[in-house]
């Protein structure tokens, strides 16, 4: 082989070779680059939670800014235990806004509110409410899955959350519910209930009853319909009219609700800081919210 040849081979050979390295350089970007992503939006398992999620919450506030943020949320130990953070989801402008518990199983794996068979039942009492489901904003109380696992099935097994992660988790609801501005809040069961109108208030007593608050015009409270979906079959008939009942109460306030007086509020009501809410959650288990 002649000079020329050589040196041609020796180009080609730092040509191949520079190729090579370019492609590794960008591929090793490409994976740092994803892993930054991801440590941004995702949770390390091992930290250790700040104790509140007042910690998470960005300037200037929107759902959508709220929405982003909780995904990194550690305010309590259930960020470890949860498949990912589950934001309320709903129109800004809703009138109505829900309030549950947690979400369960089928939420967790979705990342969505009320997507499994309490979801189907809270759309079938809307829509006999005559209460447009576009007009809701449905959220929780807590927003990680708390569950244990089944030995014998390996299902996954709701339990409820403390006192001390439903004051961690608040700040995200007060959020909401500043920013949204409701006509009405509906609280499904004691554990949201207790979280909103204090540790004292009986769901049982007061179902189905317009309460005023500072929270919103009205807040009602019901039983979950987990708890409905669970009754025995014997009683299963009577515990959905009477869910359904406490519902269409909701679309009864909706219809007679002086729109001026809605408007006066809306003008008044301010954010809240993400100070805990005054409704002295005690640091004791809170009940079920199947009560």
């Amino acid at each position: 082989m002649d000079g020329t040849g050589e040196a041609r081979n020796r180009r080609e050979h730092r040509k191949d070779k520079t190729t090579s390295t370019n492609s590794a350089d960008r591929r090793l970007d490409t994976i740092a680059s994803t892993r930054t992503a991801s440590n941004m939006t995702k949770p390390r398992k091992t930290a250790k939670p700040t104790g509140s999620a007042a910690d998470f919450i960005p300037p200037r506030p929107t759902i959508a800014r709220l929405r982003a943020a909780s995904k990194g949320c550690q305010g309590c130990d259930l960020f470890k235990v949860g498949t990912q953070t589950v934001f309320g989801e709903g129109p800004s402008t809703a009138h109505v806004m829900v309030v549950g518990e947690q979400p369960g199983d089928m939420e967790d794996r979705a990342g969505k509110p009320f997507v499994g068979p309490s979801g189907k039942l809270l759309d079938r009492a809307f829509d006999g409410a005559g209460i447009d489901r576009d007009d809701v904003y449905v959220t929780n109380a807590v927003k990680h899955f708390k569950w244990a696992k089944d030995a014998r099935t390996k299902r996954r097994i709701h339990k409820t959350p403390n006192a001390g992660e439903i004051r961690a988790c608040f700040p995200w609801l007060q959020q909401e519910i500043a920013l949204i501005q409701p006509r009405v809040i509906v609280c499904l069961g004691a554990t949201a209930a207790k979280a909103l109108l204090g540790r004292t208030f009986s769901v049982m007593k007061s179902r189905g009853k317009p309460i005023e608050s500072e929270l919103a015009p009205a807040v009602f409270a019901t039983v979950h319909p987990s708890s409905v979906l669970r009754a025995p079959p014997d009683e299963r008939v009577r515990a959905e009219k009477m869910f359904m009942a406490d519902v269409r109460a909701v679309g009864r306030y909706l219809v007679k609700a002086a729109p001026e007086r809605t408007a006066q509020r809306a003008r008044k009501f301010s954010g809240w800081s993400t100070i805990a809410h005054p409704s002295a959650i005690s640091s004791a288990s809170t009940p079920s919210s199947h009560e």
